[in-house]
């Protein structure tokens, strides 16, 4: 396999997602997923000129294998779970609650690191576009389309710098768009096409926050003052 198919890392994969993305319409709605997502979508953010905001997922993994996903829950109560993984490995009632226990724990923590005592970005009849490192399995981006939807969304694009066939194919019509760099007919990891593919601490992501400047919401701003150029 060719260096070139590769990304140097997540501000590469960011600026050439955003080199593919088509011109975003009037009033869409930049979701960074956290952790590493958030990099990359701050490159969208600047190469686009809009805001960048957050939509917190996380991955509910298998006990035993936490790296694997048997579902994904998201703000606003979201829950996305893969049945049929559940009962492929056994998976008990009382471990998945455990499971969901502690990532919902750690959901609500990074709402708060991340957002503050902000509001959530309005998306009624907005076009809510998803930005992650990567799409796999899909559970984590399909939570995220759901929580959009529920949120108000009229349309939902994930964008991703790579994406695998069944990740994609998983998302079905909670999205209405999935834009990626690359698709591989087979991808075992994220991490794997990605030269560097740290962990994301949590002040890399108010960093990359931080360079979008004031972050405003045109939609919600505009019923209460005049909103700046972002």
């Amino acid at each position: 396999m060719a260096d070139v198919t590769f990304f140097a890392d997540r501000r590469d994969a960011g600026r050439r997602l955003a080199a593919r993305l088509p011109p975003l319409p009037s009033g869409a709605v930049l979701l960074g997923l956290p952790r590493g997502g958030v990099l990359v979508a701050a490159e969208v953010a600047a190469a686009s000129g809009r805001p960048l905001h957050v939509l917190v997922v996380r991955k509910l993994g298998l006990p035993q294998r936490p790296e694997l996903a048997i579902g994904a829950i998201a703000e606003g109560g979201v829950r996305v779970l893969d049945e049929g993984a559940i009962r492929r490995f056994r998976v008990s009632p009382a471990a998945l609650a455990e499971v969901e226990l502690r990532e919902r724990i750690e959901l609500e923590r990074r709402v708060a690191r991340y957002r503050g005592d902000a509001a959530p970005p309005a998306l009624t009849g907005a076009t809510a576009v998803i930005v992650d490192d990567g799409l796999a399995t899909g559970a984590t981006a399909l939570a995220a389309c759901r929580a959009a939807r529920a949120a108000g969304a009229a349309r939902v694009v994930v964008a991703v710098p790579v994406a695998s066939p069944e990740g994609t194919a998983d998302l079905g019509s909670a999205a209405d768009e999935v834009v990626a760099v690359l698709t591989p007919a087979r991808l075992r990891s994220i991490g794997e096409w990605y030269d560097r593919f740290p962990d994301v601490p949590d002040a890399d992501v108010l960093a990359a926050l931080a360079e979008q400047g004031p972050r405003c919401d045109p939609v919600r701003d505009a019923k209460e003052r005049p909103c700046p150029p972002c």
